[in-house]
């Protein structure tokens, strides 16, 4: 299994080139064969990972005003990004322009 060095991502084979799906680095020299053809039980696969996020359904929205277009409906998450004892950053990206911004309580 190979990981993206510029984000940390795995590279998945993309036409015999190791791609990553995040941010579109390749690796030219990296060896498919090991990944081709990957078997999931007794059932060939044909896509193997699911990236997160990618579908909108599974992403959660609130109502929230993009300080750049203004539009009302953002998708969020927390995380914690100061010490245990401190309230979560939320982080919101627009669902219209896609513009990220982070919130802190």
């Amino acid at each position: 299994m190979e990981f993206c060095p510029k984000c940390g991502a795995m590279m998945l084979p993309v036409e015999g080139v190791l791609t990553c799906n995040t941010c579109g680095y390749s690796d030219k020299a990296g060896n498919t064969e090991e990944y081709e053809g990957i078997t999931i039980g007794e059932h060939e696969s044909e896509e193997t990972v699911k990236m997160l996020g990618e579908d909108i359904e599974m992403r959660s929205t609130v109502k929230e005003v993009c300080p750049e277009c203004g539009h009302d409906e953002a998708y969020y998450e927390l995380k914690q990004t100061r010490s245990g004892d401190e309230a979560p950053t939320r982080f919101f990206e627009c669902a219209k322009c896609k513009h990220k911004w982070r919130a802190y309580d």
